[in-house]
């Protein structure tokens, strides 16, 4: 059984810190079809459409009958651990310095034979598993047999919390924490064991519902943060960037107006200050700090979550300058990803859809509650997943979208949006 995650001492500021190290993450572009569901938390395999043959590694046409119509398909992963070995030895940096390292080899019921990580929870072979597909540090997907149970403390596996990034005994900064997500997000954090929570808010004067309560959390900590000025992101980096292992971005402005029906900039100009500017402020004072402590202790920087939008997706007319502003934030998230993996920084995006907050109110449901939204951001930190779309309607939106965005956008032009 895993033995639970003892609270990590502080760090000897005498001694380095050390480099991150990434696994091998060279991948041919037929294998990151896998890679692209595991980023949201999905475990698929090539299933041939002719012959129904499901493969395993990843090729351009089916082992048994050389088609080349092979279809991604999600799998259950139940299956049977044939044979195990602990890796003592590796030439390789990022292993060597995590070992010892189990592997196995698992025959899923679907047919296909795996090698595969295993968790310190999974008996010695022959024993029934149950097959995952998770991101290791350098983005790539992996594949890892669970016990087909929960068991005590399975998060605080060494291996798993390598392909996660839970905020168990971590400290994490959330950029806002006077909206209702914000708040929302703290008590969830508190309650998944995070060490620290740093809470920005700006404009102290204002008394918001709810900001009391949270102020009184004994991991909580107020710091001024206004993410339209730079010398106020500034400020914050200087005196806590050094110590942050998670930042969560969930500081936005949404005003509910498109293009034609309010005049002037000003709005739009609100919008895109802290929906982009912003993040691209908080990126650029806090990113270079991640990314040179993504190997600090057992307990090391680990992830960057941004709270977007399914408008980020197609741009829904009535929220229309909205919708623009989290498509920029959306961009820049996809640079701050490739740029925070070369040290194995996690980019999580959260692409929720409607919010049941003030700038909604009008909206019919079905509304996401904070609650709910925090509650995904946590099981992403945990399980390491960097897309989630967290809702019904975001569901809907997405699968729409991927099956054709230019009817979505009519649709959306319509007014048939939910």
């Amino acid at each position: 059984m895993t033995m639970p995650l003892i609270r990590p001492k502080r760090k000897n500021p005498v001694l380095r810190t050390r480099l991150p190290t990434l696994p091998p993450g060279q991948r041919g572009r037929v294998a990151l079809g896998m890679t692209a569901a595991a980023a949201e938390g999905r475990f698929e395999l090539q299933v041939c459409q002719d012959c129904g043959a499901v493969q395993y590694p990843p090729r351009e046409a089916c082992h048994a009958c050389l088609s080349s119509r092979l279809k991604w398909t999600e799998q259950d992963g139940a299956g049977e651990l044939l044979s195990q070995t602990t890796l003592a030895h590796s030439n390789d940096l990022f292993f060597r310095e995590r070992l010892p390292w189990r592997l196995g080899l698992v025959r899923l019921d679907a047919g296909a034979t795996l090698m595969l990580h295993l968790h310190g929870d999974v008996p010695d072979a022959p024993t029934r598993v149950k097959v995952g597909a998770r991101l290791d540090r350098a983005g790539q997907a992996v594949l890892i047999a669970f016990p087909t149970e929960e068991t005590p403390n399975m998060n605080d596996d060494p291996m798993l919390r390598e392909m996660g990034c839970d905020p168990k005994f971590r400290k994490v900064l959330v950029s806002d924490g006077k909206s209702a997500v914000g708040q929302a997000l703290v008590q969830a954090l508190a309650k998944a064991g995070a060490d620290l929570i740093w809470v920005g808010h700006a404009e102290p004067w204002k008394k918001i519902p709810g900001f009391d309560e949270i102020t009184k959390l004994p991991q909580v900590a107020l710091v001024p943060l206004d993410l339209t000025n730079g010398r106020s992101v500034s400020d914050l980096a200087g005196a806590i960037a050094g110590k942050v292992d998670i930042v969560i971005n969930n500081a936005e402005v949404h005003r509910t107006s498109g293009v034609a029906n309010r005049r002037g900039t000003d709005v739009a100009r609100a919008e895109m200050d802290i929906n982009y500017f912003g993040a691209l402020r908080l990126a650029q004072e806090f990113g270079p700090a991640l990314k040179g402590r993504g190997a600090d202790g057992v307990s090391h920087a680990i992830a960057w979550v941004n709270l977007l939008s399914i408008y980020a997706l197609s741009n829904f007319p009535s929220h229309g300058t909205y919708s623009a502003s989290k498509a920029a934030a959306y961009s820049l998230a996809q640079c701050l990803r490739a740029e925070m993996r070369q040290a194995g920084i996690r980019v999580i995006n959260a692409f929720p859809g409607p919010i049941d907050d003030e700038w909604n109110q009008l909206m019919p449901p079905p509304k996401v509650a904070p609650a709910a939204l925090a509650r995904a951001i946590v099981k992403a930190l945990r399980e390491g997943t960097e897309d989630i779309y967290p809702g019904d309607v975001a569901q809907e939106w997405l699968t729409r979208w991927r099956e054709n965005p230019k009817v979505l956008e009519r649709e959306l032009a319509a007014g048939s949006g939910t």
